[in-house]
């Protein structure tokens, strides 16, 4: 059977559940136990590949022991194996430090639950998860095409668009900043992993020709997501993606650690990251951040650290929304912060539409080196395809869609979208980014005071109205 065919017999089974309660659950019921099935055929792998090999999970709580048997445990025998064994087994595991792979299952279950209420229905789902042999390239790759699409599905699941970002932005951003192997490369609020996926997809196109390389590529990924569901996900997606100690995925809060504790040591060549906007941090988050600096605004404190967390040379790419391009207060002092400690070179400014459903709202990608302050910025305006008038579900900004973008970046021409602005204009402009294209002509919509007396004279009209209805009510109650 065809793995996406595989896929779908599951969701359909698991809708006959009673415990499992719309697609946020769904999905996380469908990973952990992915989860748990990958780690198993990677481990197998290893363990045929490398004297001496252990699992990270006990023997009595892999996948091969509980979940293999399609004549296994069902019913409320598997309801409870499951519930008071295997949850609380993985939850609480012990281990080093050092032990990656142990670490990553207890930080994936820390927060797990089993939604399922019927032991028949999960053995019917489990008995087709095991016929998909995650050890087969074939397969994976089949198996990741899928797993995007189910990342997708997420768009309609509660609030997951914060943390889901189009994969043709993260694949062009990927592109623009090219990551090689053994520089350190990270995401900060790396949701479900695209970013991630994508950096790791472009170095081995490119750059990874030796077992070597790939080593230098997987030890030089860092990443951190605070949040249970997305955790889970992008763990899963590392697995998918060939990564063999996925432990780098760290399940925390990056602005929880004081700004200042961010030293030498924990500088990066590259971060590529769209972080979370429109939010507020919980109570006391602003605090580890220096008084000029301090808000509750994710994206201005992401933004601060990222800076920060820079190496001397370091290269960042980061989706921002227009709001910080214009604010004022902190923003300005961020702004006038980020221009004199890097050269932000490029902002490629996204229509409204490129974040639907779940957002809409003006979007940019800044890409910045740290080192050298700022002389001048390029503006890249990216347009919706002709003929379209905007993105949606159904028609997504697609890598495609940006090429233009791709083949002006070393050119660097003015062009009918594409503008420089000084960085003398810019302190001029009291450090607003906010800068619209000037080749498009603004549209006229009239003289003001002609439009405020029209407007004065609709309320008057609107205002008589409302009497002439309510005389008429008043009328009609006294019949």
């Amino acid at each position: 059977m065809a793995v996406r065919t595989i896929v779908k017999s599951i969701q359909d089974i698991m809708r006959q559940d009673v415990g499992v309660d719309g697609d946020a659950q769904r999905i996380s019921q469908l990973c952990w136990m992915f989860f748990l099935k990958i780690i198993d055929d990677q481990d197998r792998e290893l363990e045929a590949l490398r004297e001496g090999y252990r699992s990270p999970i006990p023997g009595p709580l892999q996948w091969r022991t509980w979940a293999s048997d399609p004549e296994g445990m069902t019913g409320e025998e598997l309801m409870g194996f499951v519930n008071t064994s295997l949850f609380p087994g993985l939850k609480g595991l012990k281990g080093t430090a050092d032990d990656g792979r142990r670490r990553v299952v207890r930080e994936v279950f820390e927060d797990a639950y089993n939604y399922m209420k019927s032991g028949q229905l999960m053995r019917q789902v489990l008995n087709k998860i095991q016929g998909i042999d995650f050890n087969s390239l074939t397969e994976r790759q089949h198996f990741g095409d899928i797993y995007e699409q189910i990342l997708n599905d997420l768009q309609s699941a509660g609030n997951a668009g914060e943390y889901y970002t189009p994969r043709a932005v993260t694949g062009f951003m990927a592109n623009r900043i090219d990551p090689k192997p053994g520089e350190i490369l990270f995401d900060p609020a790396c949701g479900t992993g695209g970013f991630l996926t994508c950096a790791i997809r472009h170095m081995r196109e490119r750059y990874v020709k030796s077992a070597e390389d790939e080593q230098r590529m997987q030890h030089s990924l860092r990443a951190t997501e605070k949040k249970q569901l997305p955790h889970m996900l992008c763990v899963t997606n590392m697995l998918l993606h060939g990564i063999d100690d996925p432990s780098f995925v760290r399940h925390d809060n990056t602005l929880a650690r004081p700004y200042v504790s961010y030293v030498a040591a924990d500088r990066v060549d590259i971060v590529l990251t769209n972080p979370p906007f429109g939010g507020r941090e919980e109570d006391g988050i602003e605090s580890n951040f220096p008084k000029h600096f301090q808000t509750r605004e994710t994206a201005d404190q992401f933004l601060a650290l990222i800076v920060r967390l820079l190496k001397p040379g370091g290269r960042a790419a980061v989706v921002l929304p227009d709001g910080t391009l214009f604010g004022e207060g902190v923003k300005t002092r961020l702004k006038q912060h980020l221009l004199e400690e890097c050269n932000l070179h490029t902002i490629v400014r996204l229509p409204n539409s490129v974040f639907k459903p779940y957002a809409s709202l003006g979007t940019n990608l800044l890409f910045f080196e740290k080192g050298t302050p700022t002389s001048e910025v390029w503006f890249y305006e990216h347009r919706v395809p002709e003929g379209q008038k905007a993105y949606s579900m159904t028609k997504p900004i697609r890598l495609e869609h940006l090429q233009g973008c791709i083949d002006w970046w070393d050119a660097r021409t003015e062009t009918e979208v594409a503008w420089k602005v000084t960085i003398d204009d810019t302190k001029a402009r009291g450090y607003n980014l906010d800068i619209k294209n000037p080749h498009v002509d603004e549209e006229d919509h009239g003289d003001p005071e002609e439009l405020l007396a029209k407007l004065e004279a609709s309320e008057a009209e609107t205002a008589k109205l409302r009497d002439r209805l309510k005389a008429m009510l008043a009328e009609a109650l006294l019949r």
